[in-house]
């Protein structure tokens, strides 16, 4: 579990390069924004970039967790689709190759013949990053990798990393939007629950190194199977400065009722909103927040399975909030924790792995408690 361990933050390490270098090399950044101008002659083809850089980061995932646990291999799942087809109406497969040359020809079919892009995309994804220092030596899990699987969100917060916004970061707070509400999210499960008992987060736009002005990111990261709970952050304090009182991180979009019951027990100025649902959920983890809840069905497993493992290291959790109204064990009941191994067999394409009954993500029980007595009765 170790190896599994340093390996996924590898990996997430080089999904943020990916993600970086897609933003900073020119030829790739023109795909990624082209579409801005809205006057392309071609956008499927521009649509269809955005979802290769995407779709690149989890194949480059899927290869490299498969060849070193080959046991694995039919259980890592992502949000894409890798199939594509290109201005000349081919139908393309993208899969990372043995090779840099031979991943580039294959990327350079899709990209219509751009071979340069495919290049500095190839490239990318065949360099191996700077060993990621984490305290993993001696981690022991009951576990075996023929017992897991893996959900993959390559690029969490797709459109504020397209868009590209820089926000400035204040110390203890969360960023309602821009590039820092992007996320490579790597979370595995347990085949036979679906319970999350690993995660790996990555921000690639962490902070701008301030000698050569190019990005850097954050990684975080959890264990949590039995007893055995771990995490990179330590357990958040509820820091002074935000008084008292459940701060509460929300989408914009978020239902009237929601915000009207939250406002009666929390006040106004303890609603916040962000931009991801990965994001929200890592402003709970890091202490920014201390509730995030969605009542709609628009998240996904792939959205929620990696920072679900890092609440659970940390003595939380992320429920079915419409379960959990309903449900007569009242906040605290296991049952309603969000699982990752089986589909809503009724429904189709991706709406199979939504989080249909929406969510809420917390670090303490009470907190949840408090929070469904709020909305009892008004969902």
């Amino acid at each position: 579990m170790a190896d599994l361990l340093r390996l996924l933050l590898q990996v997430a390490e080089k999904a943020a390069n990916v993600a970086r270098v897609c933003r900073q090399e020119a030829p790739l950044f023109q795909l990624l924004v082209q579409e801005k101008t809205g006057d392309d002659k071609n956008k499927k083809f521009v649509q269809d970039f955005k979802t290769l850089a995407d779709v690149v980061i989890q194949e480059m995932i899927r290869h490299d967790v498969g060849a070193q646990f080959p046991e694995m291999a039919g259980f890592i799942h992502g949000e894409e689709s890798n199939k594509f087809e290109n201005g000349l109406g081919e139908n393309v497969t993208v899969t990372v190759c043995d090779t840099e040359q031979q991943t580039a020809a294959l990327l350079a079919t899709v990209l219509d013949g751009d071979h340069i892009a495919a290049a500095l995309l190839a490239r990318a994804i065949h360099q191996n990053p700077a060993t990621i220092d984490a305290s993993t030596e001696g981690l022991t899990v009951p576990l075996s990798p023929s017992e897991l699987g893996i959900w993959i969100d390559p690029i969490d917060a797709t459109s504020q990393y397209i868009e590209g916004r820089e926000e400035v970061l204040e110390e203890g707070h969360l960023c309602p939007s821009g590039l820092h509400c992007a996320l490579v999210l790597i979370g595995v499960y347990l085949r036979s629950t679906g319970r999350p008992v690993m995660g790996v987060i990555n921000q690639p736009f962490n902070y701008k190194d301030p000698t050569g002005g190019g990005w850097r990111g954050k990684h975080f990261w959890g264990v949590s199977c039995g007893d055995i709970n771990i995490c990179s952050l330590s357990r958040p304090s509820n820091k002074p400065e935000r008084g008292q009182g459940l701060a509460v991180v929300l989408s914009s979009s978020e239902k009237q009722v929601v915000k009207e019951a939250l406002t009666s027990l929390c006040g106004p100025d303890k609603l916040m909103y962000a931009s991801g649902a990965g994001y929200k959920i890592l402003c709970v983890i890091q202490g920014l927040a201390d509730i995030y809840i969605l009542s709609e069905g628009s998240t996904f497993k792939w959205d929620s399975c990696a920072p679900h493992a890092l609440l659970r290291a940390l003595g939380g959790g992320v429920v079915d909030l419409t379960e959990t109204l309903h449900s007569s064990c009242g906040a605290q009941d296991h049952q309603t924790e969000l699982t990752y191994h089986q589909p809503h067999t009724e429904c189709k394409g991706a709406d199979r792995w939504a989080n249909h009954g929406g969510l809420v993500a917390y670090r303490d029980c009470s907190q949840l408690h408090s929070i469904i007595t709020a909305l009892r009765g008004k969902l």
